[in-house]
């Protein structure tokens, strides 16, 4: 109860304080090739449901048509202002709106596509469905330079897949396993945090782990010191 209050009453602050951004995006989208500025790309939600996802429109019309489903900086699809919304995560603001609705949560696993994406979850992984995606989250927060890992990849799907999904569903898996509503606060701020100083949010991630009692690869993964090196999805045999 107190994890739904908190996600409605910070979902309308949020609508309220970023409406001029997104009123401004939206014609700067709109007025660069006269498509619809909101993207609304299909998710798989809380007990394998199907919801629409609410994004700025980054891409040129029809993206997913001409290409996969993992983005990166140096993808030919992203428009100019779209690569710079991506950068601040400001294409994520109409996400709010999918707070207020109850198909997301403010901290929560990140929703992912069904075709080559959940429907290749192990079953560990589906444990990721109990609950409702999220706008944030330890992985968030982590790869929070997905594109940039991925820049320049002849297959961006595959990258993913090897050296960011093992990671980030073994972090959504410890979050789920542990999540409370006191955790959902620390991530909002670490969250806000990131913003300042990533170095700082890693940290302070690292001790989450360390109290977890997380794997040495896991936590050595999150200090992002290197490069993410090749892992096995959980529940994968290696």
């Amino acid at each position: 109860m107190a994890k739904r209050l908190f996600d409605v009453l910070f979902a309308l602050i949020a609508i309220a304080l970023t409406l001029p951004i997104l009123l401004i995006a939206g014609v700067v989208i709109w007025a660069h090739d006269r498509h619809p500025p909101i993207y609304a790309g299909i998710r798989v939600g809380r007990f394998d449901r199907d919801f629409r996802m609410l994004k700025l429109r980054t891409m040129i019309p029809d993206a997913h048509s001409v290409g996969g489903t993992s983005t990166s900086a140096s993808d030919s699809r992203l428009t100019p202002l779209g690569a710079a919304l991506r950068r601040f995560k400001l294409d994520e603001l109409p996400q709010f709106w999918n707070v207020l609705k109850g198909d997301m949560s403010l901290v929560g696993p990140r929703p992912n596509v069904r075709a080559g994406g959940v429907d290749r979850y192990t079953s560990e992984e589906r444990k990721l469905l109990l609950v409702r995606p999220g706008i944030t989250d330890l992985a968030s927060i982590v790869f929070s330079d997905e594109g940039e890992i991925l820049r320049d990849s002849p297959d961006p799907d595959a990258l993913y897949d090897a050296v960011i999904r093992p990671w980030k569903n073994r972090l959504a898996l410890l979050y789920v396993e542990h999540r409370s509503f006191s955790l959902d606060l620390v991530l909002v701020g670490l969250t806000i945090l990131s913003f300042l100083s990533k170095e700082a949010a890693l940290r302070a991630i690292d001790s989450i782990l360390e109290r977890w009692d997380a794997s040495d690869d896991l936590r050595e993964s999150c200090t992002r010191c290197s490069p993410p090196p090749i892992g096995v999805p959980p529940g994968q045999v290696a």
